[in-house]
């Protein structure tokens, strides 16, 4: 079940055919899912082009709203503005072997990586979804990451699945969601897209695109969690630009009802596919496009809009979940 069938769209702007991040050509998404026993977990990948993204690297930022967290990579984008791999988004305990997993696959397709050209840098967000699943165990392996990458599609699930399988999102069940909006330019249509893994929010807090505040116990618990925001758009934009964007998904995390508490560790990284740089470049000067800056209003509402209904679709899609030692969180759509 999606946000939009449970009657949770939200804002003015047009979504794509899919309402996913997949409506921006190129980019596919997959899952890896891990529940049984204790365990509920996953991995969930990002491609951003069909080609070796080492070697063809698109136009990338991060940017962190509130850095209680554990990813990997984000200075490197930061300093480059550049992606060299997919992203993978796991649990927090996980992001070591994911990150090793992109590496190998990295030198198994560039066996220069490291001898006679730059290292790699592999990109990995996490959440921490020790309340439903036993996060010491350690359970996710590369071969799950590799998996998760190996089943990247266009169409793809959202929900409690992948890295979404044991998230909570203000005290409901989390997980897996995503949306997109269209924005015309010089008569084309692009597309924004945004995938977020939802472990965020305090019991309570929960705010309805009606107006109505819902959650299963009252607002009485810190906010502790995360949430793991990944853009992605056709629209040609610089690093700076991209940066400006995908800062806006905080608005959507506010619409929600976040305020990216102490303990909650609330990031976006964002890509564009207009923009690539090539790794073997010889040229000293290349050319890039970039969106006019008076248009770029645009951009920052389909971010936001599309951060909240891909939060609201990860709640949406994720059914009443009993993990481990019993611990449970219950469906959104069950409570409405």
């Amino acid at each position: 079940m999606r946000a939009r069938e449970l009657g949770l769209a939200c804002g003015r702007l047009t979504p794509g055919a899919r309402n996913l991040i997949s409506d921006v050509p190129g980019v596919r998404v997959g899952h890896m899912t891990l529940a049984e026993g204790n365990l509920r977990s996953g991995v969930t990948a990002i491609l951003p082009h069909d080609g070796d993204v080492f070697r063809d690297k698109p136009v990338a930022a991060a940017d962190v709203l509130n850095g209680f967290g554990k990813s990997v990579g984000l200075m490197q984008i930061e300093e480059l503005g550049q992606l060299e791999t997919p992203v993978l988004l796991t649990n927090t305990l996980s992001v070591g072997t994911c990150a090793n997993a992109l590496i190998r696959r990295a030198v198994a397709a560039n066996p220069e990586i490291g001898r006679r050209t730059s290292t790699v840098n592999a990109v990995v967000g996490e959440c921490n979804d020790g309340h439903l699943n036993d996060i010491q165990a350690m359970a996710i392996t590369e071969a799950h990451a590799c998996a998760a990458l190996d089943a990247a599609e266009v169409d793809f699930a959202v929900g409690a699945v992948g890295a979404g399988t044991g998230m909570s999102c203000f005290g409901f069940k989390g997980g897996i969601g995503s949306a997109s909006r269209q924005i015309k330019l010089d008569g084309a249509i692009h597309h924004l897209g945004v995938l977020v893994l939802a472990n965020f929010g305090r019991a309570g807090d929960l705010r309805l695109p009606d107006g109505r505040r819902i959650g299963p116990d009252a607002a009485t618990s810190p906010e502790r969690g995360s949430v793991i925001i990944v853009m992605a758009t056709d629209v040609p934009l610089d690093h700076r630009q991209l940066r400006r964007v995908i800062r806006r998904g905080g608005a959507g995390l506010a619409w929600a009802g976040s305020f990216w508490g102490n303990g909650s560790g609330d990031l976006a990284i964002g890509f564009t596919t207009a923009n690539r740089i090539a790794h073997g470049e010889t040229s000293p000067i290349v050319s890039h496009r970039m969106l006019n800056e008076n248009r770029i209003d645009r951009m920052f509402e389909a971010a936001a809009e599309a951060t909240y209904e891909a939060v609201l679709d990860a709640l949406a899609a994720s059914p009443t979940t009993i993990g481990r030692d019993g611990h449970s969180r219950i469906g959104l759509r069950d409570v409405l």
